[in-house]
């Protein structure tokens, strides 16, 4: 799901463009070999016992519902969630059916970490932690891919924003700017 240039404000370009990172759907993927393999092997064993009918088609329907929810789901989640840093703003879109999104403008950020764990450094990923001046709580980007990198260049979009100014548009005393217009 690519992010549409149509949602974005005149002269705002797209940075960054991400999805969770793979990981998010290895565990999904490995109960699907599983969930497949216990089913073919189930249904080998009830054919040898002469039971092939109901029992392999209960099955079959297990497998069918163990996959739709826990392969499934978790794969049309990872496909549908979306995050986006632009030159202006940072955009968060998830959701299959009921969609979420959040937009924050860069100026309005103030802080930008990241959180890696043992397994996060195996796959190279890890959690970007945003800190915005607004009443609802930060946002948490998990499993983004090359996390650093992101911290890195969101900072740089961060910078480019600030204007060196304090937040009502004033400069510190010494600075030259401050002296202008007098």
């Amino acid at each position: 799901m690519a992010f549409s240039a149509k949602h974005l404000a005149r002269g705002e370009q797209i940075d960054l463009e991400l999805r969770t990172h793979i990981k998010e759907i290895f565990f999904p993927l490995l109960i699907a070999v599983v969930t497949i393999v216990i089913a073919l092997a189930g249904s080998i064993w009830f054919s040898d016992k002469g039971w092939s009918g109901w029992a392999t088609l209960a099955l079959w329907v297990v497998a069918l519902i163990v996959l739709c929810a826990f392969v499934l789901l978790p794969i049309l989640r990872w496909l549908t969630t979306i995050y986006v840093i632009t030159n202006r703003r940072l955009i968060t879109r998830r959701g299959i059916v009921n969609k979420s999104g959040r937009d924050i403008p860069l100026y309005r950020i103030n802080d930008v970490s990241y959180e890696k764990s043992l397994l996060d450094r195996i796959f190279g990923c890890g959690t970007l932690v945003i800190s915005d001046a607004s009443e609802q709580a930060g946002v948490r980007l998990h499993d983004v891919p090359h996390v650093e990198d992101v911290q890195v260049r969101l900072n740089e979009l961060l910078y480019h924003q600030d204007d060196g100014g304090d937040d009502d548009g004033t400069f510190p005393p010494n600075d030259p700017r401050s002296q202008r217009g007098r």
